[in-house]
C-alpha cells in the first residue's frame, strides 16, 4: 500500500457501494487499484498519462473516472456513504454552514469541444453537465467556483460547480436542496440541519424567506446597506435579523472543509476540460473525507 492509497478500513467502508465487476462489456480492472490511481492523480495533479505503472493502464483509470462522473456513479456512491455515516451517527447536524471557494483553471482546462458530451453508450448528456463547462473569466483568467454545505465535522454534504464570476446568494437554495441524506431503514431523507450558518454574501430576503418557510434556524449577518434599507422602511421593513456571535464562530468549520478539499491539488487548480469530470473529482475527494476513520 503506497502513500495516499486506501487503507483496509477505508476500503471496507467503500467497497459495498461500488458497482459489481464483471458486468456487460468485459471484466473490469480491480476497483481498489483503479480508485487508488484516481486518488493519486487528484492528490498530485499529474497528467493522466504520467500515472505510475502499478496503477495499471492510465487509460483504464481515466476512463473509469470519466464514465462514473458522466453517469452519476460517483454521486450515488457519495449518497450511499452519507447514509452509512448518518446511521453511525458521524454527521454533526447541529451546525451546517454554506460557503464557496474559487478555483483557478489551468490553461489545459480550456478548449473543450463545442458539441454536447454524451454518456458512454447512452443518448443523453452527462449528469452535472454545464453549458460553458463551468468556466468564468476574471482579471486573473479562467476560474470556476465550488459551492458547498459542510457539517460540523468538517466534511461536505452538498456540492455545486459554477463559473467563477457567479455570486454566492443565488446558489444558496440549489446547495441547500442538494442536502438529502437517506435513512438506512427507509423513509424520507433528512434535508434540514438543526442550525445553518453563512456569511454576508448569503444575506438576502429570498434566502431568509426560504429558511423561514422550511423552519431552519440560521445565523447570517446582515450587511450595513440591507440594515439601512430595512430601517428606512420603518415597520414595513420587517423585524431585525437575529444574530449570535457565539454561533457564528462555528462558521470556520466550512472553511476548514474547503481547506481539506483543496489539499488535493487537482481540486485546488482545475485541469479538467469538462465540468462534469471536475465535479466528479470533487465528489471523489468528498467521499475520501467521509470514509476516513
Amino acid at each position: 500500500m503506497g502513500r495516499g492509497d486506501l487503507t483496509n478500513e477505508e476500503w471496507a467502508r467503500l467497497k459495498p457501494h461500488l458497482p459489481m465487476p464483471g458486468q456487460r462489456g468485459g471484466r473490469w480492472e480491480n476497483h481498489r487499484r483503479v480508485i487508488n490511481g484516481i486518488l493519486f492523480r487528484l492528490r498530485t495533479r499529474v497528467p493522466w498519462r504520467d500515472l505510475p505503472e502499478h496503477f495499471g493502464p492510465w487509460k483504464t483509470v481515466h476512463e473509469r473516472h470519466r464514465r462514473w462522473s458522466a453517469n452519476g456513479t460517483w454521486d450515488r456512491i457519495f449518497a450511499a456513504v452519507l447514509v452509512g455515516a448518518d446511521a453511525e451517527g458521524r454527521i454533526d447536524w447541529s451546525m451546517v454552514s454554506v460557503d464557496s471557494t474559487s478555483c483557478r483553471a489551468h490553461q489545459h482546462a480550456a478548449g473543450a469541444r463545442k458539441s454536447l458530451p454524451r454518456v458512454p453508450g447512452k443518448r443523453r448528456t452527462p449528469r452535472q453537465h454545464r453549458p460553458g463547462e463551468g468556466l468564468g473569466r476574471s482579471r486573473g483568467g479562467l476560474t470556476c467556483k465550488i459551492h458547498l454545505a459542510g457539517e460540523g465535522g468538517r466534511r461536505p454534504l452538498s456540492l455545486l460547480i459554477t463559473p467563477g464570476q457567479w455570486g454566492d446568494a443565488p446558489q444558496f437554495i440549489p446547495v441547500m436542496e442538494g442536502i438529502r441524506v437517506g435513512r438506512q431503514g427507509g423513509g424520507r431523507p433528512r434535508t434540514r440541519p438543526d442550525h445553518l450558518g453563512g456569511d454576508k454574501a448569503y444575506s438576502s430576503r429570498r434566502n431568509r424567506r426560504y429558511l423561514r418557510r422550511r423552519q431552519i434556524k440560521h445565523t447570517i449577518p446582515e450587511p450595513k446597506d440591507q440594515r439601512a434599507r430595512r430601517q428606512r422602511r420603518g415597520s414595513r421593513g420587517g423585524r431585525p435579523t437575529g444574530f449570535s456571535k457565539a454561533i457564528y464562530k462555528r462558521r470556520n468549520e466550512v472553511e476548514r472543509t474547503i481547506n481539506a478539499l483543496k489539499n488535493f491539488r487537482a481540486v485546488a487548480t482545475r485541469f479538467d476540460k469538462r465540468a462534469y469530470v471536475f465535479h466528479g473529482a470533487v465528489t471523489v475527494v468528498a467521499i475520501r473525507l467521509w470514509i476516513r476513520p
